[in-house]
């Protein structure tokens, strides 16, 4: 590359240094030919006005002595031939020849030029003296009118001899101006190609990692300028290049504690980095360059990263490998349109619900066959005890209705946790269905002096659905409604727009305080606790709502002010 560098630029200079010189030397000569010629002409135009006022008088019969003793003096003082002719061609004198010698001039060029009043230079082939010459024929007039010609003429050898000793010393002189010149090229463009050589191994030197590469600042000028740059610029490299080395080191550092597994896919799901948790929890050495499922062989795990590659959003869920259960979360990250996959062990976790949940429920088995015997003892008691005790056993009678009440949620609860996603759907007529619900509240209702309403949008789509499921949603609903409810009116509303059925169930009661609403889903958690006790409540309704809801991918919620009412809405995926 240096060579090639070096040889390139000199080679262009010698190109058009050799160009140049070739085209002086094509050219040149002819040129100065010319120029030349042109001199001579003048020369002779010189001449031939000096010369006219002593030849006219010849012409016109005035002139004293011979002619052609005065045009030979002439030739032999100047070196030049001069020919005088009349208006009808006739030679009359001729400074090299006898004018009896020689032939009617009539029909030379120059002198048919003459002859019509206009001066004309001829260059040809002298048949008189059989030799070239060059011409320059200029009329005489007396009176304005043409009398004669006077002819002056050159020996084109003679100039030929001279002008080829000229050009010799030109062309000689071309050479040498050549050769000089491709010498200067020579160490003009090794003076370019030594720096631009010192920079090009230094940059190679930089690009394979030798940040200690310096450039010589000899040089003035721009190279100078240059070499100061990019000396600079490599101790700024070196700098950033052994913080870049510290940040890595850091972060990998950092990736190496991290309990959770972390692996990173590029945008074609292949494991581009990943730090020691993932390795163990995969079991593999060297996951990078394959692809995630290759690693992590689960279906649900799979799903989660497709997910978020296709929707170019965060995505979340689990699965489970081997005997462990892990939470995947999955970052986008569009800058450099990569995902950050994070593998939490849920374990644990999952092992404590399931022991929880299998808790529940075995207590909630083992405590519903001696409460329905008690409550069966007390029924049993009521019509033998007398007056003073029978408050305590009105008591004991209402606490355990109010236990086995809970047993009964508890199970259910459980029962909603086992389905999960098994729900059995089928078309379920909302506005069917809540009439014999309403009906079951009638009496309740009358008795509190409310009014039970149905609205139902005209032409509502069927609802795929668990109806059973949907039944025990909306008996909650509005049992909560109808215990909370002293006066006034509970609505339930039905309506669906944009793929969603909405059921709205609202009524004028006490409503909930601001600071409740956000709990009022938990579990056992109750707004107004006195007054639940005295309704028998359980603090489980509404959240084995929510969970029906959520199976059912649905959303729920709830509007109120304390002392206005309070309105339920629960909208429900049509499909």
């Amino acid at each position: 590359m240096r060579k090639s560098l070096f040889f390139r630029v000199f080679l262009g200079y010698t190109a058009v240094i050799v160009f140049m010189a070739g085209a002086v030397a094509l050219f040149a000569p002819g040129l100065m030919r010319n120029h030349f010629i042109k001199q001579q002409s003048a020369g002779l135009e010189h001449l031939e006005a000096l010369l006219e006022p002593s030849v006219l008088p010849y012409l016109e019969g005035q002139g004293s002595g011979s002619l052609e003793d005065f045009v030979r003096m002439i030739d032999r003082k100047t070196g030049t031939r001069l020919t005088v002719i009349n208006s009808d061609g006739r030679v009359l004198a001729d400074s090299a020849k006898e004018p009896e010698d020689m032939e009617n001039h009539q029909n030379r060029p120059e002198i048919f030029t003459a002859l019509q009043g206009e001066p004309r230079m001829s260059i040809r082939f002298s048949a008189t003296l059989q030799r070239d010459m060059m011409y320059m024929a200029f009329p005489l007039k007396s009176g304005g009118r043409v009398v004669g010609v006077l002819r002056l003429s050159l020996f084109m050898d003679a100039l030929d001899r001279f002008f080829d000793g000229f050009r010799t010393d030109v062309l000689e002189t071309l050479a040498l101006a050549t050769l000089l010149a491709l010498v200067a090229a020579f160490f003009f463009t090794r003076s370019i190609s030594r720096p631009i050589q010192e920079f090009s191994r230094a940059a190679a030197r930089v690009a394979a990692g030798d940040f200690e590469a310096k450039v010589s600042m000899w040089q003035r000028g721009e190279f100078q300028d240059f070499a100061r740059s990019f000396n600079t610029m490599t101790e700024e490299l070196k700098s950033s290049f052994q913080e870049i080395q510290l940040q890595s080191e850091e972060l990998t550092s950092i990736l190496g504690s991290i309990e959770e597994g972390l692996c990173v896919l590029d945008a074609d799901g292949r494991i581009i980095l990943s730090n020691g948790s993932f390795r163990r929890i995969v079991q593999s050495d060297r996951p990078e360059t394959k692809h995630s499922w290759e690693v992590v062989r689960s279906s649900d795990f799979a799903a989660t990263v497709k997910k978020a590659r296709d929707s170019r959003s965060a995505a979340a869920g689990e699965f489970s490998l081997g005997d462990r259960v892990y939470s995947c979360s999955v970052s986008f990250l569009p800058s450099r349109n990569r995902f950050v996959v994070m593998l939490h062990d849920v374990t644990e976790f999952r092992n404590l619900e399931r022991v929880k949940k299998d808790f529940v429920i075995n207590v909630s088995h083992e405590l519903k066959t001696p409460l329905t015997a008690i409550k069966g003892f007390i029924e049993t008691m009521e019509p033998t005890v007398g007056p003073d005790s029978r408050a305590y056993l009105e008591i004991v009678k209402r606490n355990t209705e109010r236990l086995i009440a809970i047993v009964g949620d508890l199970l259910v609860l459980s029962e909603l946790e086992e389905k999960g996603a098994r729900l059995e759907k089928e078309d379920v007529d909302l506005q069917a269905l809540c009439g014999p619900i309403l009906r079951i509240f009638e009496k309740q209702a009358q008795d509190k002096g409310l009014e039970l309403a149905l609205e139902a949008a005209p032409g509502l789509p069927a609802l795929k659905a668990d109806p059973y499921e949907i039944e025990r949603l909306l008996l909650n609903l509005v049992d909560n409604a109808v215990k909370y409810t002293d006066k006034g009116r509970v609505t339930v509303r039905l309506a669906s727009s944009a793929g969603q059925l909405t059921i709205e169930v609202s009524d004028t009661g006490l409503g909930i305080d601001e600071e409740h609403i956000p709990h009022i889903f938990e579990r056992f958690y109750v707004a107004d606790k006195s007054r639940s006790k005295k309704l028998g409540g359980t603090g489980l309704g509404l959240a084995i709502a929510k969970h029906i809801v959520l199976a059912h991918q649905g959303t729920i919620s709830v509007k109120s002010r304390l002392g206005e009412g309070s309105t339920f809405t629960v909208s429900l995926p049509l499909s």
